[in-house]
Formats: structure tokens, C-alpha cells, sequence
């Protein structure tokens, strides 16, 4: 009989936790004499007693191991629920917004989407802007954890091919990803420290550079400014690049070159594959703006290593309206969005793993049909790809682009236009941040959108977030008869 006690005492420990954080934000807005502090204590108050409560009621069914039911429960019913309660100081506080907009804009921040409902940034309390590179933050940290303890032991999307990377599961979820969490705790927080002193450097306020280093890192993209890094052109833009590209390198390399281990960071064909397809992409639409539309070289260079750097991590920041280059960058971004980075990084999207394994089974199928007595195998680092692991990449693509299709067709119900439609399935999905269009391209945001609309993106969201199969497989009869 399925039990979800110990499903509910990680939640509650989850949403506990994610109440007593909101005092950071409070003590902000206290310090700037903002009353929206109360907001924040309110919003701490009943989130960490019903996290506490939760917990409670649900301790004495903890045991050693959760189950495949629980896991996929656990694994799903976090990113829903923290993002109800994350989204209570945009309620009861500053910016007083709709529930459903709220939730959008807790649901986008924590599964480091990006896309935004709310203006006047430049005006907000810091103590909400604060709160919103948080969610950012522990989105980010907690998706690699996913990525790296849970999605290889539930056998999601090709995830298990990194069972045997350097943390086995075996079975005991939870201590072993709070093992996994302590190893990569540091070097995530080492790395937005020295972020942020980046970022400090080009001459952001601190304020900013604390905020922009916690959406930088989770590859998030949530700015302070209303004109998100079109007010910080320049320099930080470049520093912005470096800190996008290492969020999405896989942690675990991190965790083995700190441990005295460098060779597999620099012999990962992930990495390799990545960063040639990132500098690939710089150049190419570098060239395209010098020579096609005559730019100067500078500031195309810059532009073009920023914005290709943001989408194809999926951290969503833009300087410019890149729609304004003409429809070459903005077709090219639409499907350079759909990449993302390595696996167990803070990045979204399919991963350049998936296309790997791909190309790699269509060059088998070529070779098959020219010698159809040969015996060849597609092939991942090297090694032997097992059908398991090669079915679930194709059921991921499949399911994928089923679901981009349908989450568009719903989106074009609503009364959106079919750009607007597309590429915000797209860009939730993918969790990649601004779609394309007047209303949710890079000069705008998705406040002019419909109720529906929302939901049906916070759910895109969700769903994208957690590699599509894990949330597919809890709605299926067969999951809750097993």
C-alpha cells in the first residue's frame, strides 16, 4: 500500500525551511525602513508552521528508503508546492499581485525560468527583489540534486547512463542526495560569491551584483532592472557570459577537480561538445550582424556572446531586443533555446547529452542500411549505449515535442497569436525565460497575458523542469496500481 508519509515529512522539512529563508528579505526591507517587511514575516509565519505541522504529522512513517511511487512523488510534488508558498509575499506584499500571478512568478523562479509578470522593477522593495533571486537560487541548487541523485535512479529521459558517475543511489534517496547536496553546496556557493565580486568589479552596486550572481549561477535570469541587463551593458555583460557557461558544466566534475581529480572535467565530451557549439554560435552570429547588417564589430561581438550565452543556458537575460537584428537571430535563437547545457547543471531544455546519443543512433542507422550485416552499437564517452537508456532519449524527444505541440495548441485556445503561442511553449517548456513577439520578447514580459494562459505556462513549467516523464508517469493508473 502506497504511503506518503515520507513524501510529505521532506516537503514539510522543504517548505519549513523555505518559510525561515523569507526572513532575509524581511530583515532587507526592515533595514530600508520599507513596510513591506511585514509582508515577508507574515509570508515566514504561516509557511514555517505548516511546513513544521506537515513534517510533524508525517515523522513517524520516515523510513530508511523511499520507494519508485515515492520518489516520483517527492520529485514532482516539491516543485509544485514550494512555489505555493513562495509566491505568498507577492500576495500579501509589494507588487499586491493576482494569485495567479504570483504563482507564475514563484513557479518561473523556481524552476529558474525566468519569465517575468512583474514591472517597475527599478521601484520595487529590494526586500521582493531580493526574495526572487532566491527562489532563483534554490531552484538552481535544488535541480542539481535532482539531476544527480534522483532523475538516474528514476530512469528518466536517459538520466541513468550517469548512475555511474560518481554518486550511485542504490536505492537510499534521501541520504544519499544529502550526501551529494554537502559535496556541491560549497562549490555552488563559491562560485556565486565570486560571481558577485565579478560582477562588482564592472562597477555594479552591490545590491545588484548579489542579486544578479544568484540568477546568474542558477542560470535563472531574474533581474532587478526592468530593462534586465540593457542596464548594465559592457563589461558585466561579459562576465555574465564566463558565470553562465561554468553553471552549465556538470557539478560533479566540479566535485571530482576539487577532490584532485581534473582529467574527467577536461575529457568530458559533454563539456567539449558544449563549449564548441557555444563559441560556434558566437561567431556565427557576430559575422551575421557585422556583415549582413553592418554593424560595428564591438558591440556585435559583445551582444552576440551575451545573448547567445543566455538562451542557450536558458537563463533568459537579455541587453538588447535581439528581434531587431532581423528573423535569421530570431529563428536561430528559437531553436538555440531548445539546447541547453550539461547535464546536472543548473541549465534547462533537452541537453547536449540527449543530442548526442541521438546523432550518435542515426549514425548507426546509416551504417546499418549501407552494410546491414555489420553489428554496430551507438556510443556515449566511449562506451556502449544500453537500449534502456537509448529508448528512454527517444521516448524524451518524443514526449517533448508532443507536448511543445500540445502546450501551443492550449496556448493558441486562449486567444494568443501563433508566435506568442509557440514560443512560449517553447521557452516553458525549456524553461529558457523571454519567448518571441510584442508582447513576451526580450523588450517585454508576460504580465499582458491571460489568466489561462498563465497557468497553462506555470504547469509547462513544471513539467519541463522535471524532465517531462517524471510528471507524465504520477498521472498514469499504472504509477498508483504499482
Amino acid at each position: 500500500m502506497f504511503d506518503p508519509r515520507p513524501v510529505g515529512y521532506v516537503i514539510g522539512l522543504l517548505v519549513a525551511v523555505l518559510g525561515a529563508t523569507m526572513l532575509l528579505p524581511m530583515v532587507v526591507d526592515m533595514a530600508a525602513g520599507n513596510p513591506n517587511w511585514r509582508a515577508f514575516l507574515e509570508s515566514a509565519i504561516i509557511t514555517g508552521l505548516t511546513g513544521g505541522l506537515v513534517a510533524l504529522a508525517c515523522a513517524n512513517g520516515v523510513g530508511d528508503r523511499l520507494t519508485l511511487q515515492q520518489t516520483f512523488l517527492l520529485t514532482s510534488g516539491v516543485w509544485l508546492v514550494l512555489p505555493v508558498f513562495g509566491a505568498l509575499p507577492f500576495v500579501l506584499g509589494v507588487p499586491d499581485a493576482r494569485p495567479v500571478d504570483a504563482f507564475f512568478e514563484a513557479m518561473s523562479g523556481l524552476t529558474t525560468t525566468g519569465s517575468t509578470v512583474f514591472s517597475g522593477l527599478d521601484t520595487m522593495p529590494r526586500g521582493t527583489l531580493l526574495w526572487r533571486s532566491m527562489l532563483q537560487w534554490f531552484g538552481g541548487i535544488g535541480i542539481i540534486v535532482v539531476a544527480m541523485a534522483f532523475l538516474p535512479e528514476l530512469r528518466v529521459g536517459g538520466m541513468q547512463i550517469f548512475r555511474s558517475e560518481a554518486f550511485e543511489t542504490s536505492g537510499k534517496v534521501l541520504p544519499r542526495a544529502a550526501q551529494i547536496a554537502s559535496q556541491i553546496w560549497w562549490i555552488y556557493v563559491a562560485l556565486t560569491i565570486a560571481c558577485g565580486f565579478a560582477y562588482g568589479a564592472t562597477g555594479m552596486d552591490p545590491f545588484d551584483a548579489l542579486n544578479h550572481a544568484l540568477t546568474t549561477m542558477s542560470t535563472g535570469g531574474f533581474s532587478t532592472r526592468d530593462a534586465s541587463f540593457g542596464a548594465f551593458q559592457g563589461a558585466a555583460e561579459y562576465v555574465a557570459a564566463v558565470f553562465m557557461v561554468l553553471a552549465s558544466l556538470p557539478f560533479v566534475r566540479y566535485v571530482q577537480f576539487v577532490a584532485g581529480e581534473p582529467r574527467p572535467l577536461w575529457r568530458d565530451s559533454q563539456i567539449r561538445t558544449f563549449l564548441v557549439l557555444v563559441v560556434g554560435l558566437v561567431l556565427l552570429m557576430s559575422a551575421y550582424r557585422v556583415l549582413g547588417n553592418g554593424d560595428a564589430l564591438a558591440p556585435a561581438f559583445r551582444e552576440g556572446v551575451f545573448n547567445v550565452t543566455s538562451i542557450i543556458t536558458g537563463t533568459g537575460y537579455s541587453s538588447t531586443d535581439y528581434q531587431l537584428w532581423g528573423s535569421f537571430p530570431m529563428i536561430l535563437f528559437f531553436f538555440v533555446g531548445l539546447v541547453g547545457g550539461c547535464s546536472a547543471s543548473t541549465t534547462c531544455s533537452i541537453k547536449v547529452f540527449r543530442y548526442q546519443i541521438l546523432f550518435s543512433a542515426i549514425r548507426v542507422r546509416i551504417k546499418a542500411i549501407h552494410a546491414p550485416h555489420g553489428l554496430f552499437q551507438p556510443r556515449f564517452e566511449g562506451q556502449p549505449v544500453d537500449d534502456d537508456v537509448l529508448s528512454s532519449v527517444m521516448s524524451f524527444f518524443v514526449f517533448f515535442v508532443v507536448t511543445l505541440g500540445l502546450t501551443a495548441v492550449l496556448l493558441s485556445a486562449t486567444g494568443l497569436d501563433a508566435t506568442t503561442s509557440l514560443s512560449g511553449a517553447a521557452t516553458a517548456l525549456a524553461n529558457i525565460g523571454p519567448g518571441l513577439g510584442e508582447h513576451i520578447g526580450p523588450a517585454g514580459n508576460f504580465a499582458g497575458l491571460n489568466a489561462p494562459a498563465k497557468w497553462i505556462l506555470s504547469v509547462a513549467m513544471l513539467i519541463g523542469r522535471l524532465e517531462l516523464l517524471v510528471v507524465f508517469a504520477i498521472l498514469t493508473t499504472q504509477f498508483w496500481r504499482a
